[in-house]
């Protein structure tokens, strides 16, 4: 396996995974800005450690991985973060009450997905990606099979409500890990999927049996 693996998936996309180090100063610079134009600016996040036009946390640290989408001319249009959980993670740090008093998992086997987008801040807004795009779809199924290249046997996320609707559309069976929680004026909740080859259904997942999952609402 290649230390950056290069896709080209059908909608011109490339994509680029790696550590910091691994991706390059120049790519990690523009991933830092992306972050910020997309989650600070276009979402409106509240997010402290954003400053300087940069968004970057603590849990971006030098083993971190990264899934980085290009368009052409090399311009950032989609990321998405892989954090294993033997080490500090969104999930358990920032959100343990989405699990309602379950542990929050801890193996090698268990990675965290974070920082998602598929939004190419410089296309008119009628065509700039959404959660629900198919490009949104094809970076979702590159992290995936990036996180299974490195030992992943299941993902968990943070998530909207709404993208319970949009997985199902696009084939990727989930489980929820507990019931939704309104956070920062948001309903939120947390989920998980098992890694699975793409042969094993549209999304390339399968859903995660569990005595916690909670029916959609």
């Amino acid at each position: 396996m290649p230390e950056i693996a290069v896709i080209t998936p059908e909608d011109f996309m490339h994509y680029l995974t790696g550590n910091a180090q691994q991706l390059g100063a120049t790519l990690v610079d523009a991933l830092g800005r992306y972050r910020h134009r997309v989650f600070v600016e276009h979402l409106g996040w509240q997010l402290p450690n954003a400053t300087h036009g940069a968004e970057w946390d603590a849990f971006d640290t030098p083993g971190t991985v990264y899934v980085v989408a290009l368009c052409d001319p090399g311009r950032i249009a989609g990321c998405a973060r892989l954090l294993p959980t033997t080490g500090p993670y969104l999930l358990a740090d920032v959100f343990p009450e989405l699990l309602n008093g379950t542990p929050c998992p801890r193996s090698a086997a268990v990675w965290e997905l974070s920082r998602f987008a598929a939004f190419d801040p410089e296309s008119p807004p009628a065509r700039g990606h959404t959660l629900g795009s198919p490009a949104a779809l094809d970076l979702l199924r590159v992290s995936l099979r990036e996180a299974a290249q490195r030992g992943a046997r299941q993902l968990v996320s943070v998530s909207p409500v709404a993208i319970a609707r949009i997985l199902h559309r696009g084939g990727f069976a989930h489980a929820r890990l507990g019931p939704p929680r309104e956070v920062a004026g948001q309903q939120l909740f947390a989920c998980s999927f098992n890694v699975a080859p793409d042969e094993d259904g549209p999304g390339g997942l399968e859903a995660t049996p569990s005595a916690l999952e909670v029916e959609a609402q």
